[in-house]
């Protein structure tokens, strides 16, 4: 159950079309649903705004059909992450219908049209080596709020790519920055704008660069105010709290 549903809810309450014996009936599956390998919270989406989302790494193929089935059961749209295209094709041959998007390994199953938010996310890139983890962020902020953009391969190796693009940056409601090696190019963005920066390390570059903990230090001690760091390739968490900053800001334009 969502907010919205439980709105109408309490509105049929209110109007005498549904009965409290009924509400409590419906209230009572409010919480997690139980599998034999997992606990789906249900919950998630009254308390948090967003549905919650599977972590596909580490979990069978039969488990993520599964838990999709029992998720399916509800009007929620769903987003895998680091799944495979084994499990894409499995779920696909369970009749669900699917968007697979193998660069960055994300499994959608839209449910319903995703409402578009009035602000808007800008998604980053430093360079093409960056994109699978920027488009991690892209496809999850995308089936949040249904207001994000792209901008890749702007690096500070060849910083007037960046600088073409200015009109796009000041445009953002929310920056996600993404890149690797030295991270400098969250310095020059979160220099250049007023909205928030969430920068994201990823684990490209030389031997020095640590598999990505060079360019997180950087990034933690950006001279550029107004920067939030997530952890090394996490392009999810990126764009999850970006989309609630963006849902904050809607209130408030509302």
């Amino acid at each position: 159950m969502d907010q919205q549903q439980l709105k109408q809810l309490l509105e049929n309450i209110k109007n005498n079309e549904t009965s409290v014996d009924e509400a409590v009936k419906e209230l009572s599956k409010v919480g997690y649903e139980e599998l034999e390998y997992a606990k789906i919270d249900t919950h998630r989406n009254l308390r948090n705004g967003f549905p919650e989302v599977i972590y596909g790494e580490g979990k069978t193929k039969e488990h993520l059909i599964g838990i999709v089935k029992k998720m399916s059961e509800t009007d929620n749209n769903i987003l895998i992450t680091r799944t495979t295209k084994d499990v894409a094709d499995a779920l696909s041959d369970e009749g669900i219908n699917i968007e697979y998007h193998p660069h960055c390994n994300i499994v959608i199953v839209n449910k319903n049209e995703v409402k578009k938010s009035k602000s808007k996310i800008l998604v980053v890139a430093a360079g093409t080596s960056d994109i699978s983890v920027a488009d991690e962020a892209y496809f999850t902020a995308k089936l949040l709020t249904g207001n994000v953009e792209r901008l890749y391969d702007v690096g500070v190796a060849g910083i007037h790519r960046l600088l073409d693009n200015q009109d796009k940056i000041y445009d953002a409601d929310v920056i996600i920055c993404v890149a690797g090696m030295e991270g400098a190019l969250v310095s020059v963005v979160g220099g250049l704008v007023s909205s928030p920066v969430i920068a994201v390390p990823t684990s490209i570059g030389y031997g020095a660069n640590l598999k990505g903990v060079t360019t997180l230090l950087a990034m933690i001690n950006s001279c550029a105010s107004g920067v939030g760091v997530v952890n090394i390739d996490n392009g999810f968490g990126g764009a999850y709290l970006a989309s609630t900053i963006v849902r904050t800001i809607d209130k408030y334009r509302d």
